[in-house]
Formats: C-alpha cells, structure tokens, sequence
C-alpha cells in the first residue's frame, strides 16, 4: 500500500514553505518533496557571486506572522544569497516544520484516479506517495535553459549555468573566464567577478536596460525603524500593481515639463531598488511616446558610465523601451566594460560558432569576412536564464481526468483559473501558476495571498467533507479573457521575454507569446481572490 497524505506539496522554496505553513495550521496531514539536498528553492541552487534580492528585504520577507517580524534582523537592503537561505531556515526552524520535508525527492509523474479520488505521485528514485490533494510549488524560474552549441561537449574547461554553481565556490583568479547572457542572473555575476579574473569575455545576445540598485547596509537603529513601521511599508506594497515599496508618482506625464521629468528621473535614478521603474509617471508604462523619452534618458546615463562609445552603443536596448522587458538592476556593472581585462562579444554580429576543447569561436553573420575569432577560456558559465513558469510542469508527467496530459493541455494556451486550477485536473493546485500574479509582482506578496487562498480552501473542503475539487470550464475561460486583455493594454505584449510566454525551447516557427502571467496588478488580482472565496461558484466541490 502507498503511503497516503492529505497534502503533498512539490518544492521546498519561498512558495513550498508558505504553503506548508498554512496546511499545518489548518491541521492537514501535509508533507514536502524536494528534489534536491535541502530547502530554499530559488535561494538553495543559486549561489553565484552576486546573488541577492532586487525587490527590499523587508517586503520580501513574510509578513503574515509577527513572531518572524520581531525576530529577524535584515543585513542589507538587497539581501544575499546566504543570508536568503538562512531566513528561509530560521523560517521553518521558528515553526517547526521541519520534519514535514523530505529532501532529494524528485517527482517524476501525477497521475489522478477519478475512482478513488487521488493522486499518485512517482519519484525518480522508484517511490510511489498516493494522497488527496497536490500542490504545485514549482517556482517560476526553477528550471535553467542552456543553449545547445556545437562542440559544447569538447570544452576542457569548467562549464556550468549559473543554476548550477559548484556548491563549495571556484577560485576565479587567474583564469580566462566566458559569459554567456546579459540578462539579469549575468548583470549580477558580471558585475561581481569582473575585477576577480584575468580575463573577464562577455558573449551578450541582446542587450538589456539596468538601473542601479543602490544597496546599503542595514543598521541596528535603521533595523528597529523599518520594524516600527512594517505595518506602514506594508500597506504600501498592497496599493502598488507590483507590491513594491516604491508608491507611483502623482503627476502625469504632460503636467511635467521636460526638465522636471528630468528632475525626477535623476532623483529616482538615485534611489533603491525599483524607483525609476514605478515611481514614475504611469504613461511610460502605455504610453509609446513617454517611454521613449524615459528610454532616452536611460540610455544617454549608461552613456555616460561607459568610456568606450562603441560598447556602450552595444549595451543599449534597440529592440525594446525601458521596463518592456524585465528590469535587471545592477551595482557597477556598466563600469565593468571600463576595464582593461573585459571584452564584449555581441553576437548578434558575431554569433558563437562553436565551443571546442580551449575556448569559444565566433563568426560574422554577414560580409565577404567570415574569419573565425577564438576567445580563449579556462571556465565557461551559461547565465542564459530559465524555461519560465511553464518549465517546470512540462519536465513532469502530469495527467488528470481521463489520461489527459497537462503538457498536451497546455500546449499553445496555459488556462488556468485564477492561476491556482486547471479544469481537467481535479484536486491539483499551484502557487505560482501560469496566469497568476506572480510572474509580474514582487514575488513572496503573490505566493503569500495565493497560499493563504488555498489554505482557506483546503479548510473548506475538509469541513464539508468534499474530496474533489475541480474549477469549472466557465471560470476558467472567463480567467483566460480576462488575463488576455491585461497583458494586451500593455506594450511589452509584442515583446519576445519570459513576460511574455517566450520560450527558449520553442520549436522554430512557432509563435513565441502566450499569455502565461497576470498583469492586472496584485490589488485586483487578489479582489478576484477575495471574491470567488465567497462561495466558490467556479469551483465544483462533492
């Protein structure tokens, strides 16, 4: 006989630890698998130099308990990996939860039996878990994409993505080092290693736009404040589309003048985090001709911090205006292109031909010069980003009702009620969703309302003695409609990203963009929340 479970939750990071939080509190029988040696998620895995928080620490951090509020004290403003992975075990350490997880459990596949109203869950490792219901914590960016290139297998060095940075640190002095990707994983990475190398050789795809981060230590007197006033820092995050800390400016766009929206780009150029993004004037969100006034200005400050014209030009964005794409911040990282031992490879000029046994070659796409250039390497690391929220349910067998596989479901749209259900997959939850906010907000305020949703869900359930639950076609379809026509009043819509559905992996031809992110904002997002709890009419429960 399997052993059964009211709750199986699937990853143990910010989503997977929220969620569990809720279950236990409302008295289920509720266990954690993860794939890999210990808890964390995103903040496990990703131990690159560089690796911290973009959105502030005190709005990333969970809000819904006091006695974690109280007792945490944040270091920075823009916390560090090792510090992430602390809190999140401080986290469960304070709640004793942790003898709810089970570690290098990776599943393999679901698969619903209508008959007896449960899931069975497989593992790599040949275990077989059955139980009632199944939450999906994947994470939205869980599963790395590492461009196939020829030759790939031949190199002699040390390669390896990001994702994937030895566990115990590499010594990069004296080494030849290669880049691949400017997105916002290499921005961190090459900004902090660029003076730690002998050589430091960028191979960038597309440029993307920056900002700087401006972190700063945390005092113990600047500690004390920020938690007098987490109830105030709070409820601003709940106003704001995103649940940052950063309140939209009041003016539009037209009452200023040019010179004091210069005045306020400058200003908020100089503050934290995500200011000049949205603390700014709503039209350059809508607005083509505001955004491209904003995007002028962001690219006359890179020029500005670049010595050398030609890459600075190279570093600008010409496919996209500011914030249509995600916004990477950044700590010095223009000034790196400064020094002598970095180069930048733009490959949409030379693309890389081939990796061999010694480095990486490239090769003019176009004119009668076709020579071929070697860029020697000792390591080669791939910052070439993720297959995004969809990523990780396609890497799963998953099949519901009637065989029905999710991948197959999900093949051109990614439908989903309310991000948290499919119609087909009775008994099958998801935080952090294709289709819920998640994908477009600060991310721990998205999974928090999502998991406490579902909390509150699985309380009904048990007090009314319902074993499946399942969304109905009609909601989802009204879901469905409803996302569509937030992400197409955005201009970003046309724009190859992850925002965007974009997939890495897709097969040539095909069209990139599906609507697999809610960009109606976190205050309506959760008024949709707040509504379908009244009486669940989109949810049918026996």
């Amino acid at each position: 006989m399997n052993p059964m479970h009211d709750i199986i939750i699937i990853g143990a990071g910010v989503a997977g630890i929220c969620q569990l939080k809720h279950l236990v509190d409302g008295g289920h029988d509720a266990v954690v698998l993860e794939a890999h040696d210990d808890l964390g998620g995103t903040w496990f895995n990703n131990r690159y130099p560089g690796c911290r928080f973009d959105s502030e620490s005190y709005t990333y951090g969970y809000k819904y308990w006091p006695e974690l509020l109280e007792k945490w004290d944040w270091k920075e403003h823009f916390s560090a990996q090792p510090d992430n992975l602390e809190y999140l075990n401080f986290v469960v350490d304070t709640f004793g939860l942790r003898e709810h997880f089970r570690f290098n459990k990776r599943v393999s596949a679901l698969e619903w039996s209508e008959e007896n109203r449960v899931w069975t869950v497989r593992l790599t490792d040949g275990e077989v878990l059955t139980a009632r219901f199944v939450v999906s914590c994947l994470g939205v960016l869980s599963v790395p994409f590492t461009p196939q290139i020829e030759g790939s297998s031949d190199f002699g060095g040390e390669s390896f993505h990001t994702f994937d940075w030895p566990a115990d640190g590499i010594d990069l002095t004296d080494k030849n080092v290669g880049v691949v990707g400017t997105g916002a994983t290499g921005i961190q990475v090459i900004s902090e290693i660029a003076d730690k190398t002998r050589s430091l050789t960028v191979f960038q795809r597309s440029a993307n736009w920056s900002v700087p981060l401006n972190n700063a230590p945390i005092s113990p007197d600047e500690m004390a404040d920020l938690r007098s006033r987490y109830e105030e820092i709070f409820a601003i995050c709940a106003r704001t589309n995103g649940s940052f800390c950063h309140p939209p400016h009041e003016h539009g766009f037209a009452e200023d003048s040019e010179a004091e929206r210069k005045a306020l780009w400058d200003a908020l150029y100089d503050k934290r985090g995500f200011s000049l993004l949205v603390s700014n004037y709503r039209e350059t969100f809508f607005d083509e001709a505001a955004n491209k006034e904003l995007s002028d200005y962001v690219a006359d400050r890179i020029r500005q911090r670049v010595d050398d014209p030609r890459i600075a030009e190279i570093l600008i964005p010409k496919d996209h205006g500011f914030g249509m794409k995600r916004l990477p911040l950044e700590t010095r990282y223009f000034e790196a292109y400064n020094r002598e031992n970095v180069s930048l490879v733009d490959l949409s000029e030379t693309p890389i031909a081939r990796v061999t046994a010694t480095g990486v070659e490239t090769t003019p796409k176009t004119g009668a010069d076709t020579q071929v250039s070697e860029h020697p390497l000792d390591v080669l690391i791939f910052a070439t980003g993720f297959e995004a929220i969809t990523g990780p349910f396609n890497k799963l067998d998953i099949r519901g009702s009637e065989g029905l596989k999710l991948k197959d479901k999900w093949d051109e749209v990614s439908a989903t009620f309310l991000g948290v259900m499919t119609h087909g997959f009775p008994n099958f939850l998801m935080v952090a969703g294709p289709q819920s906010v998640s994908g477009s907000t600060n991310y721990p305020p998205a999974i928090e309302n999502t998991a406490e949703w579902i909390g509150a869900l699985m309380a009904h359930a048990k007090a009314q003695g319902f074993t499946r639950i399942e969304a109905s076609e009609e909601g989802e379809a009204m879901w469905q409609g409803e996302v569509i026509k937030m992400q197409e009043l955005m201009p970003f819509s046309k724009v190859r990203s992850w925002f965007t559905g974009f997939n890495p992996n897709a097969t040539e031809g095909t069209s990139p963009f599906r609507y697999n992110a809610y960009w109606g904002g976190a205050p309506k997002y959760r008024k949709f929340l707040s509504r379908e709890a009244e009486d669940y009419a989109q949810i049918a429960m026996d």
